[in-house]
């Protein structure tokens, strides 16, 4: 049986007359990279606010390797690291300052485990200069190493990719899969850029308007089936015209400017193939491939504002 790292059972919260979240239940087993998904407002934040008792919940529990995070509120709490949205650092003090700084106010923390920490992130090189001169990037990598410097057991991240260019989400994506695997950590990890978490994450959770209204692993909820077909054809909109006039049932909408998609069930894409160049469409591919989470976040909720 695996071993239960987190388990929120009926979490719920109020503001006012709006309910962020509404009874909610989650379960992340031990050495779990666990996608928790959802728009901007979708109640991500505030469920990690309440986890780790940043702010109170209205009804409900949350437990951390079986203890009830109220009862024995420090000793739990001494196994987790965070990082909730931007971190925040003394920007006129060294990296490697700032780390010891914040490493005394939780307890001490020597210099050997702030160089190593700091090598894991990537700064080796940056850990003397001061952190004005920081990108955004080596910010949030940064920001990582200060929630893994007690040696946590479990890492709460908040969007930690949130206002980073390609090359820095491709950093902190790479850093998550080095923690997971070289450390043995239990990762949560909270996020609206779907196609990221779908790349780091074994499980998930989806949350939408508050409520969970998905949990699993990633690959049975995607499937392991090619469902999905594209095509890459000129005069899209002419293409689908004739599809839908030869190919009764067949749905196929607009992906983007010289792309269609739709389901493939049954749909001989041989066939498609060739009907589209008798009728003299320009066919650059057409392929089948696997639904992808921003697919299933539509299946379920029927929209993908604010998701990407």
């Amino acid at each position: 049986m695996k071993e239960t790292v987190l388990e929120v059972r009926g979490l719920s919260k109020t503001f006012n007359d709006i309910q962020a979240v509404k009874n909610l239940n989650l379960t992340i087993y031990k050495g779990d990279v666990y996608g928790f998904i959802g728009p901007n407002g979708a109640g991500k934040t505030t469920t990690i606010r309440m986890i780790l008792d940043l702010i109170h919940h209205d009804s409900g529990s949350v437990k951390i390797f079986g203890r009830d995070l109220h009862q024995n509120f420090r000793r739990t709490i001494a196994q987790v690291g965070a990082l909730v949205e931007s971190p925040a650092f003394y920007p006129y003090l060294t990296g490697y300052k700032n780390l010891s700084l914040f490493g005394d106010l939780s307890g001490g923390v020597n210099e050997d485990r702030i160089r190593e920490v700091l090598d894991m992130m990537g700064l080796a090189r940056r850990g003397k200069h001061k952190v004005k001169g920081y990108s955004h990037g080596m910010k949030q990598r940064l920001g990582i190493g200060l929630a893994l410097l007690s040696r946590p057991k479990l890492l709460i991240l908040d969007e930690p990719t949130n206002g980073l260019d390609p090359q820095g989400i491709r950093e902190v994506r790479n850093l998550i899969r080095k923690i997971s695997q070289e450390q043995e950590i239990t990762i949560f990890l909270s996020s609206h850029l779907l196609s990221e978490m779908e790349m780091v994450c074994n499980r998930i959770g989806i949350m939408y308007r508050g409520t969970l209204i998905s949990e699993g692993e990633v690959d049975r909820m995607l499937g392991g089936d090619q469902d999905q077909a594209e095509i890459k054809v000129a005069r899209e909109g002419e293409a689908k015209d004739l599809l839908e006039q030869k190919f009764p049932g067949l749905k196929p909408t607009v992906k983007k400017s010289g792309w269609l998609e739709f389901k493939k069930a049954r749909w001989d894409l041989g066939k498609i193939n060739r009907e589209l160049i008798s009728a003299g469409f320009m066919v650059d591919s057409i392929c089948a491939r696997r639904k992808n989470l921003e697919d299933l976040f539509v299946d379920l909720t029927g929209e993908s504002k604010d998701v990407y």
